[in-house]
């Protein structure tokens, strides 16, 4: 016998009344078949036989959505709207229903409708009253704001929320409110900046509820400036702005926004470090040293430390462990670490920033809200939380965040100049090879096309390798060239250049055209793959185009350690037996001091092509190198 379909066991268990069974049969249902309002109606009745009430409501909603002439389905919503405290809602089904249902229904949509409506306008008609004999009566307004929303009379809803705000401003709800209803009606920057002051310093359920009706994008300096408007005194509005534009570079704004949190939080020692370092750094000693004397006195000692660092002054004797957190901040922690690792974003952030509120002076939670706000897309709020973990105590936090602020940070520039440098050795050549690139960049805001200059070197130090192709290793060439570049997107990127190669050995100069597209991409942070493709274009390689594919998979020992397994590929288009070829082996990449990454791999490798090779087809490599990349 086979298995009978999940309808039919869910309504076998409907009939034995297995209400448990039935309704996870009919989700099963529903999940093979979405627009079966059949199922949904079926399913919606088994939840009022348990009392779910809000389920069964949403569920006949779905049926209304999926079969708006369902004016049964449509009844039964109305009504369970009405019994779950959302009137407006229920006041508007039934509205509808009684002007353009099937005449058997609207009878019972009239009643139903007067019912809801005649007790809206009793209501407003009677605290109508009351503001007439007091204009500031703050609980009349507010009832009134409240009954005319339900009732959809949105103009005089915002303007009786609007008054009940102006009378007590400290009840932030009210901005969510007003913001809501600003929404409907059309007036989408009122309400985004209205919203964006409720969702900083609020109450965590406002603020919460606030984000949601926000756009899913980081706000832009002119909107924290609208919302600043509306809701001056918001001290944790200044105090994000001042953060942001101190990312982007904007010290004078940036003071300004600083002194306004001091104004309004004199307790703020953060923001008094803060503003004290943008006035020593513009040689204000006399404005700086009273705010970073007061820290020095009054602050913990991370953020005394960071004060004496920039004075030059030593360091305050403690002890090595770490100074204990609120059980608040580290549950918070370990609730963001969780949702992180398994590409919950969105909940990292929401604990990440938990933790930090908390915990103001955690920089690795500093460090992990400038990486969840990088995969976020919201490079420019990751940039100011990046710039504030690179100002800690721990070396290996300053130096991850100081790497990714500076990568970030010079993404921003309009004129972005960058350098590597990979000098590195190989046994099966018995050489020393170096490859570097210096480079000039003009950004032009969001036009796809980057125009640069650059210049490559590739040498080795015995001069010239007598292969049939030399180029294949060293070109012993400067390579000077202008060219246009795509900017990365999801770690994929084009680029094409032309020039001239000059050999530093024989004085000729070539012309050389260059071009390809590059992928590169890393999974996981302890346990990693990470790959990096490209295909490139040379002229002075027979007009040739070469593909390589290099390939690590490892597990990271600590920060600065990483042990893989190399597995690499080459090829071209012509098939030449020197660009063919595969390689695998371990390998072991350390980080050092000063940006430089030293490498060593033991590798194995076969020529895939051996037409005219005059070498044996397997050979060993030990290969290592050093890299080191600047930006600016």
């Amino acid at each position: 016998m086979g298995m009978a379909a999940p309808a039919d066991e869910a309504y076998l268990a409907l009939r034995e009344r297995q209400y448990d069974s039935a309704i996870a049969a009919f989700q099963k249902a529903i999940e093979a078949d979405p627009a079966a309002t059949a199922l949904r109606k079926n399913l919606a009745y088994t939840y009022l036989k348990i009392g779910q009430n809000e389920a069964a409501r949403d569920q006949f909603g779905e049926v209304v959505r999926l079969d708006p002439k369902d004016d049964t389905a449509a009844l039964e919503y109305a009504f369970l709207c009405f019994e779950t405290k959302r009137q407006a809602d229920a006041r508007r089904v039934f509205d509808r229903i009684r002007r353009q249902g099937a005449p058997e229904a609207r009878a019972t949509a009239e009643r139903a409708f007067h019912n809801i409506d005649d007790a809206l306008a009793a209501g407003i008609a009677r605290w109508s009253r009351a503001v007439e004999l007091d204009p500031n009566n703050f609980s009349a307004h507010r009832e009134l704001a409240e009954l005319h929303e339900q009732r959809d009379q949105l103009e005089q809803a915002a303007a009786h929320y609007q008054s009940a705000w102006r009378l007590k401003p400290l009840q932030r709800a009210l901005m969510l409110d007003l913001g809501r209803v600003w929404q409907r009606l059309g007036k989408t920057a009122e309400a985004d900046a209205l919203l964006l002051a409720a969702s900083r310093g609020a109450e965590p359920r406002v603020a919460e509820a606030a984000r949601e009706l926000l756009p899913a994008r980081y706000p832009y300096v002119y909107e924290f400036r609208d919302a600043l408007r509306l809701d001056p005194g918001n001290v944790e509005l200044h105090r994000e702005i001042a953060y942001l534009l101190l990312a982007m570079d904007a010290r004078v704004d940036a003071e300004a926004e600083f002194a306004a949190v001091l104004e309004r939080a004199p307790g703020d020692l953060m923001s008094a470090a803060q503003l004290g370092f943008l006035r020593l750094s513009r040689d204000d000693k006399a404005a700086a040293m009273p705010l970073l004397e007061r820290v020095l006195r009054d602050g913990g000692e991370e953020l005394a430390d960071r004060v004496r660092f920039m004075l030059n002054l030593p360091r305050a004797m403690r002890k090595q462990e770490e100074a204990p957190r609120t059980k608040l901040s580290v549950e918070a922690r370990a609730f963001a670490e969780r949702s992180f690792e398994k590409g919950y974003l969105n909940d990292a952030l929401k604990y990440y920033n938990i933790a930090h509120d908390k915990d103001p002076l955690d920089f690795n939670v500093m460090l992990k809200l400038g990486w969840t706000n990088n995969l976020l897309k919201q490079d420019r709020i990751a940039v100011a939380w990046f710039n504030l973990a690179r100002q800690g105590s721990d070396p290996v936090i300053v130096e991850e965040a100081g790497r990714a602020w500076h990568n970030l940070a010079a993404g921003e520039r309009r004129f972005h100049v960058s350098a590597w440098l990979f000098p590195m050795y190989s046994s099966r050549w018995r050489d020393v090879f170096a490859y570097g690139q210096l480079k000039a960049e003009w950004r032009f805001g969001k036009i796809p096309l980057r125009p640069y200059v650059s210049t490559r070197f590739i040498g080795d130090a015995r001069g010239i390798i007598h292969t049939a192709m030399p180029e294949y290793l060293s070109e012993s060439a400067f390579i000077f060239a202008g060219g246009l570049s795509t900017p990365p997107w999801k770690g994929l990127l084009a680029w094409a250049e032309a020039g001239s190669a000059a050999n530093y050995l024989t004085g000729r100069v070539l012309p050389d055209y260059r071009g390809g597209a590059s992928f590169s991409h890393r999974f996981g942070r302890r346990l990693f793959h990470e790959t990096n493709a490209d295909a490139i274009f040379i002229s002075r390689f027979g007009n040739d185009t070469l593909f390589y594919s290099q390939n690590r998979t490892g597990y990271a020992l600590a920060p600065r350690v990483q042990l893989y397994w190399n597995s690499n590929f080459t090829a071209d288009w012509k098939r030449e037996y020197w660009a063919n070829f595969v390689e695998t082996g371990p390998g072991v990449s350390i980080r050092l001091p000063n940006a430089l990454l030293f490498s060593v791999s033991l590798l194995r490798g076969a020529y895939t092509t051996n037409a005219a090779n005059p070498r044996r087809p397997n050979y060993y490599d030990l290969r290592g190198g050093i890299w080191y990349a600047f930006s600016h």
